[in-house]
């Protein structure tokens, strides 16, 4: 099974950019579809109300059922004192299977990584390329999985690929995705100092096309064992396969309220 582990969905407020003005769908679905891909992990893009933004993607994943995984996205800074009750409403009554962090809105706080330590989910922390907060996150929540999109940086940081790289050896909860990762060689090191473990396949869809993103994990040449891990079978233990998704009529009965 293949899962796109980082892809977003719905409307934004910001008007600023394509990633906080809509993410639609219909496109990347018909393309993923064809490129084989099984399920998708989506997510809010870029937004002003992150609880409104959670309840839009929950109705558009009650329309996908057994197609797409829900992630809730928090802003550290403006939902502090209430993350847990968000990521909560999203795990136990969306069957959301993870949250989402970006640094472009506030850094992930001891909150955040707590919530998610409570609930068992794991953190898709984009850092900005400021992955040296990596070192101090990691220790300090162990029992947390944080996965990092980009392999630290969209863009194309190389000082950040760098340095992710070592950090992805070092800690054992610190993973990767693949998306809009440019720099091929990247890729390739990250399989060879790091291990296909610690690596999740990717588009950060919509905008990106989920066939030229599965492409350059084809092109790694790995045995296929290593590349299902990557493209799925890692994402799968790392969301605890064993737990049941909410059912349709469910989430979108909860998303209504």
């Amino acid at each position: 099974m293949i899962i796109d582990g980082h892809c977003h969905a719905g409307r934004g407020d910001g008007l600023t950019s394509p990633w906080d003005t809509e993410a639609p769908l219909g496109p990347y679905l018909r393309r993923a579809r064809a490129a084989g891909i099984d399920r998708t992990v989506v997510m809010a893009g870029g937004n002003a109300d992150y609880a409104r933004a959670n309840r839009e993607v929950a109705r558009i994943v009650a329309r996908h059922p057994g197609r797409l995984i829900g992630f809730a996205c928090v802003h550290a800074g403006r939902d502090a004192g209430r993350v847990r009750q968000m990521l909560g409403q999203a795990v136990t009554g969306w069957g959301f299977r993870g949250v989402k962090v970006h640094r472009y809105d506030a850094p992930a706080t001891r909150e955040v990584c707590e919530a998610a330590r409570a609930l068992r989910v794991p953190i898709l922390y984009d850092v900005v390329g400021e992955v040296h907060l990596l070192d101090l996150l990691a220790p300090q929540y162990p029992d947390v999985n944080f996965i990092i999109p980009h392999l630290g940086s969209f863009l194309d940081d190389w000082r950040a690929h760098e340095r992710l790289l070592d950090q992805l050896a070092r800690h054992p909860n610190l993973y990767a995705d693949t998306s809009a990762v440019r720099r091929f060689d990247y890729l390739a090191q990250a399989v060879a100092r790091a291990g296909p473990a610690k690596l999740v396949f990717g588009t950060d869809g919509p905008w990106l096309h989920p066939a030229l993103e599965l492409a350059k994990i084809r092109l790694l040449g790995l045995s296929t064992a290593n590349e299902a891990m990557i493209l799925g079978g890692n994402l799968r233990r790392l969301l605890g396969a064993d737990v049941p998704r909410a059912p349709a009529r469910q989430i979108a009965g909860a998303a209504a309220r």
